[in-house]
């Protein structure tokens, strides 16, 4: 005697007929999602649905204030941990209504959901059983859709490494490339850089591009990983300012960051905007060279820009002028080997003097000295350095010296 088949123990030509299926056997609305929540198949329902099914449908990807209520509601993290089918109440001020939810998974890797609405009356235990069922099917097909995409990324990355290190210098050899991977490239772009505390593992970047692909703050272009290094190919709003749009996306996404998967110390960077797709290893370089002195001079760059960089996005190049010329400031030498003999800090005092715009008494608050105190050191500083400190142009050539001394230590 042969076991009798269940609804799910059949083939099913598309994702589509499974959930028109299970629908049929569960007797109420249902949702299949990919892993990133993006919407890839859908059953009729009457007009007993919610807000939440309804503009899922229209934006074809769950919204992102339903996503985060799940994850505040811990129904996200119930899913990707167990097999077990998870029961949602309603969230009224998203607009979600009661829900029956199971994880599709591969191993352990989660591929996508299943949403069953609850509209007449709850799923029974049977009803549980026949999800799981019907999840087990969707794996295989979930599998194909996601080797595809993996096929596509993979051609996006390499165009976008590409770009990154100068192989695509001419706006018509990008825009030929970029045609033939069925990439839309937008009119302005910019390069957001990540940069993590530690190196990005599989596991990690999958965390990363699931936040990527679940907010709507920003449309990413193309991405790629590079050790600590996270890399976007970013498109500015239409709607607002590109600097404070992108500004917003990375205090966002440092706090998802945080709050989900307890990574912090992470640094950010946004290169310059353009149109030229011949400048994205600019924009790149830009952003690394921001990171770069975001590290040295931390107070001084809290920023996410490089336009905003100010003087400081001109020590770099100063600096390798300096290293190509053997060039030393004696003044600073002087100083410096003064303070080794003597073990005092005339060094430092000075660079506080100037960063305080030459104001003795605030620079001596910020020293936690009395101003006699500062007017002494600064008499020892002009006598032992033989520096003028009523002459504008040594003070500033000063400063500059100073702050590229830093980067020969980074």
């Amino acid at each position: 005697m042969t076991a009798e088949k269940g609804p799910f123990d059949q083939h099913f030509d598309s994702l589509e007929t499974l959930a028109e299926t299970i629908s049929e056997v569960l007797r109420c609305p249902v949702t299949i999602e990919d892993a990133n929540h993006r919407l890839v198949a859908y059953s009729a329902h009457d007009r007993q649905t919610d807000e939440a099914r309804i503009a899922t449908i229209i934006g074809r990807r769950v919204p992102e204030k339903v996503v985060q209520s799940l994850w505040r509601q811990g129904v996200i993290p119930q899913l990707m941990k167990s097999d077990e089918p998870v029961r949602i109440a309603s969230i009224t001020d998203i607009g979600l209504g009661d829900r029956v939810a199971v994880a599709i998974r591969k191993d352990e890797e989660v591929l996508g959901y299943i949403w069953a609405l609850e509209v007449e009356k709850p799923i029974d235990d049977n009803g549980i059983q026949q999800l799981k069922k019907a999840a087990q099917t969707a794996k295989q097909k979930l599998l194909q859709i996601q080797t595809r995409k993996r096929k596509q990324e993979e051609g996006y990355q390499e165009f976008f490494w590409q770009l990154l290190t100068g192989h695509l210098t001419t706006e018509a050899a990008v825009r030929d490339k970029a045609a033939q991977i069925h990439l839309t490239l937008p009119p302005a772009f910019y390069v957001m850089v990540f940069e993590f505390p530690e190196s990005i593992d599989d596991h990690r970047l999958q965390q990363i591009r699931y936040l990527m692909s679940v907010t709507q703050r920003i449309s990413v272009v193309c991405h790629a990983a590079d050790h600590h290094h996270f890399i976007l190919l970013a498109a500015p709003s239409e709607s607002t300012s590109w600097k404070d749009h992108a500004g917003s996306f990375i205090n966002h996404f440092g706090k998802q960051m945080q709050d989900r998967y307890r990574v912090s110390a992470m640094a950010s960077a946004c290169g310059s905007l353009y149109e030229d797709y011949g400048k994205v290893e600019t924009s790149y370089r830009e952003a690394l060279t921001l990171l770069r002195l975001k590290k040295l001079f931390p107070n001084q760059t809290k920023i996410h820009h490089y336009e905003d960089l100010g003087f400081y996005r001109f020590l770099p190049p100063i600096f390798e002028y300096k290293q190509s010329h053997r060039m030393v400031n004696r003044h600073l030498q002087r100083l410096k080997e003064y303070d080794r003999d003597h073990h005092t800090n005339l060094l430092d005092t000075l660079e506080t003097f100037l960063m305080h715009d030459s104001n003795a008494k605030e620079a001596a608050a910020a020293l936690h000295i009395h101003t006699n105190t500062m007017n002494y050191r600064l008499s020892r500083i002009a006598e032992i350095g033989e520096i003028d400190l009523k002459s504008m142009d040594q003070k500033v050539a000063l400063y500059i010296d100073l702050k590229t001394n830093k980067l020969m230590s980074s």
